[in-house]
This record gives structure tokens, C-alpha cells and sequence, in this order.
């Protein structure tokens, strides 16, 4: 007769134990990568920042001011200027396949600019070519002496 050993019993006793990390060594980790992950995003920033060359006044809202005066305030920037480049570029990159479709529908205009220029270039020459030939030749006058 066989009996059989419940299930608690057939695991082997000498589980290994798996040493935990103290709060001290889990906050040091968190810090650790929270400054990677600042530094990874200020390397970021800057390399963005840095291709900036065209200067552009604009007005803003309170609201807008308010939130451009909140990142620098952060020390994520250094100026409304960067603040408001960064935001700029971002709202570009989030509508990129609207600026696909924009540049899809200058291409076409600048296509029928080119054609409509064809025709009126062709227009002007056939009158040009029309008047020379109904317009009497007039020969030119001697002079006397």
C-alpha cells in the first residue's frame, strides 16, 4: 500500500532565499535613474535647441506665458524662448501627417503655378507673333543730304 505525500511535502525544504533590497538601496536606484533619464532628456533638449537660427516674435496667451514661465521655473530650460522652441517643435512632430498632407497639396499648386505661367507666357507670344504679322512693315526712310 502506497500513500502519497501531500503537496507541501514533496517540494524540497531548502528553498533558496532571495535577499531584499532595502529602502535605503531601492531610493538610491530610483535617483540613480531619474538623473540618467534628466541628463538623457537635458542632452535632448539641447541638441534641439542647438539647430535653432531663425528669430520669430510671437504673442501669447496668459495661459501660454503662464506654462513657458512654469519650465523655465523647472529649470527644464533656461528661457521662454527655449520653452516655447521646444513646445513649438513638439505640436510640429504630433502633426506630422497633417504637414504630409499640406506639402502633398503645395507640390499640386506649385505645378499648376508652373502651368498657368506656360499659358500665359504662350498667350503672350501668339498676340506678339499676331501683331507682327498684321502690322505693316514700313520701310525706313532716307534722310537727305
Amino acid at each position: 500500500m502506497t500513500t502519497e505525500k501531500p503537496d507541501n511535502e514533496s517540494k524540497p525544504k531548502d528553498k533558496k532565499r532571495i535577499p531584499k533590497d532595502t529602502f535605503e538601496d531601492i531610493s538610491h536606484h530610483v535617483e540613480k535613474f531619474a538623473s540618467k533619464t534628466a541628463e538623457s532628456i537635458k542632452k535632448i533638449l539641447d541638441r534641439t535647441l542647438s539647430s535653432r537660427n531663425t528669430v520669430l516674435t510671437i504673442r501669447v496667451d496668459d495661459e501660454s506665458n503662464l506654462k513657458l514661465n512654469m519650465l523655465v521655473e523647472s529649470g527644464i530650460f533656461k528661457s521662454r524662448s527655449e520653452s516655447a522652441a521646444f513646445l513649438i517643435n513638439e505640436g510640429i512632430k504630433s502633426q506630422e501627417s497633417l504637414f504630409s498632407r499640406i506639402t502633398a497639396k503645395l507640390k499640386k499648386i506649385d505645378k499648376i503655378k508652373v502651368e498657368l505661367s506656360s499659358i500665359i507666357s504662350e498667350e503672350i507670344k501668339a498676340k506678339n507673333d499676331l501683331t507682327e504679322k498684321t502690322t505693316p512693315k514700313t520701310k525706313p526712310q532716307k534722310t537727305a543730304k
